[in-house]
Parts: C-alpha cells; sequence; structure tokens
C-alpha cells in the first residue's frame, strides 16, 4: 500500500535545510584569483537498475559493465588533471564504493585514505524502490512521478517497515537510530540527512586547504551542490548528474565556489571529460522516467 507519511514532513524538512543555507550563494571570484582547496564530486559509474530504470535509492546494485568503464575513465581523468587526494568518503552502497575503488586503481591510489559514510547513501525512493519508472509513470500520470522524482520537498510514498526495502531490516545501518532511518526521503531531506557529514567531516577538512574527493550518488551529490552553489529550489529541479563525471569545484577561504571557465551554469564547478558525453549522459537521467 502506498502511503505518503515519512519521519519527516516535507515543508520541514525543506524549511531547516534551506534556512541553514539561506546566505549561501555562489562568489563572482575572478578565476585567476588563488583558490584555497578542491573538492571533485563524481557519481557512481551506471548500475544494473539504472540501466532497467527501476528506482534504485538505498538498495544496493552492482554496476554494469559500462558503469565500471565509466569508473576507469574517471580516475584517468583525476589522473590527467594532476590531483592528489588528502581524504575521500563514499556511501555504504557498493555502486559508489566501487567506482571510487575503480578509480582510485587508475590513479594508483588505492591506499588513500577513505570513509564511508550511509549519510552520502542515494536519496531514499521509499515505496517506488524497485518499480520500473516508466511503468509507474503509466501507472500514476507523468505528472504525479515527476513530483515524487524531481520535486524538492515531496517525498515518495514511504516503504512500509516490512519491506526488504526498510533499511532497518539491513544490519549495515543497525547502529542509526529508528527515528533517523528513512522511510522516504525529498531531496530536502536528503539534504538534511548528509549535513552532519559535511559540516563536522569535511567541511573541516577543506577550510584547511585539503584536496577532498566524495563519491556518491545524484540526488545526495545535487542536495551537495545546491548547498555549495546557492542554487534555488526551483534551479535544483533542472540539475541533472551524470553518471561517471568528475565535477571539479575549486573554493575560497570561506568554501566559496571560484567559479570556472567551462562550468555548466547554475554549477560553478567544472566537470572533466568530453562536453557532448556529458551533455548525453545529464540528458540520458533527465529522459529516466519518459513514457
Amino acid at each position: 500500500m502506498l502511503t505518503s507519511l515519512g519521519r519527516r514532513s516535507g515543508a520541514a524538512a525543506s524549511s531547516a535545510y534551506s534556512a541553514a543555507f539561506a546566505s549561501r550563494k555562489a562568489v563572482a571570484v575572478p578565476s585567476s584569483s588563488r583558490f584555497a582547496s578542491t573538492l571533485v564530486l563524481l557519481r557512481h559509474g551506471q548500475s544494473e537498475w539504472n540501466l532497467a530504470n527501476l528506482f534504485t535509492g538505498w538498495h544496493d546494485v552492482n554496476l554494469t559493465d559500462q558503469g565500471r568503464a565509466e569508473a576507469r575513465e574517471a580516475g584517468k581523468l583525476l589522473k590527467e588533471e594532476g590531483l592528489e587526494f588528502d581524504a575521500t568518503f563514499t556511501s555504504l552502497l557498493k555502486r559508489a564504493i566501487s567506482t571510487q575503488n575503480i578509480a582510485l586503481e587508475e590513479m594508483d591510489r588505492q591506499w588513500y585514505p577513505v570513509t564511508r559514510t550511509w549519510r552520502l547513501n542515494e536519496r531514499h525512493y521509499g515505496a517506488l524502490q524497485g518499480l520500473n519508472k516508466t511503468e509507474t509513470v503509466q501507472k500514476y500520470g507523468e505528472e504525479q512521478v515527476l513530483e515524487w522524482r524531481r520535486s524538492y520537498a515531496i517525498p515518495p510514498p514511504s516503504v512500509e517497515e516490512a519491506s526488504d526495502h526498510y533499511p532497518g531490516n539491513d544490519i549495515r545501518y543497525a547502529d542509526i537510530p529508528k527515528d533517523e532511518i528513512p522511510l522516504a526521503e525529498s531531496l530536502a531531506t536528503t539534504g538534511v540527512r548528509l549535513m552532519p557529514e559535511w559540516e563536522g567531516n569535511i567541511q573541516p577538512l577543506l577550510k584547511d586547504g585539503k584536496t577532498v574527493l566524495i563519491t556518491a550518488h545524484g540526488n545526495s551529490l545535487r542536495a551537495l551542490v545546491k548547498i555549495l552553489d546557492g542554487i534555488s529550489e526551483e534551479e535544483i529541479l533542472g540539475v541533472n548528474i551524470p553518471t561517471g563525471v568528475p565535477l571539479l569545484y575549486q573554493l575560497d577561504d570561506d568554501l566559496n565556489p571560484v567559479p570556472q571557465e567551462g562550468a555548466a551554469s547554475p554549477l560553478s564547478g567544472r566537470y572533466l571529460g568530453n562536453p557532448e558525453e556529458i551533455a548525453a549522459r545529464a540528458q540520458a537521467v533527465a529522459n529516466q522516467t519518459s513514457a
């Protein structure tokens, strides 16, 4: 049975998330200015459920052959850019873990320190997890599914606690307090969930001038770029993060992004790689719920 209730209301989460970063705007710093730290965001390569066009969320699936190839290419691009990371972060989902492992192997840097945390997991898609996106559109209508999938503060229907998709039934989440285990998440609540990791562990490294890699998921990274670039709730709906493409940010002393030549508005970061291929991957993400 599909229900619309979660642990926290969409409006409350949206208010909390937006208020925390209400004054956060990308600062127009000349590209010649010195930057203080570097942050690279990498969405995992194509997964088996990406290929099957299923809502994945916290369900743990492997990379496809294409996804592994995307991860290797990401590693090559990071190496060609001459990047050396002081710290790396990823989620507890193997599509992100594998992507980071493959990329670091391509760089011959498997020894980099790694932090894995559930707070960087993909948005939990609630009762939609495991459903085919196109078939869900046909059943509920494109407008309703688009609202569930792309709206900022409206979560999809909640998963039931008896479901295999309820995180409380997975041993890797045994230490999460029950009131923090999501039944379904919007982009807003995903942002609330990742903020403790961002503020408590990642920001201090960047403020110390470190170079950091985060390998995560489409929506957890969308929530993060909303923070970085001060993107509005309306504008973030049109931002699609392509699979397996490094997104490089250079930050000033206050962690404001230094706009780079070649950045794709509204982002201040710069994707590494072939622009046409990157655009095609981003469009493929946007097309996933086409009927």
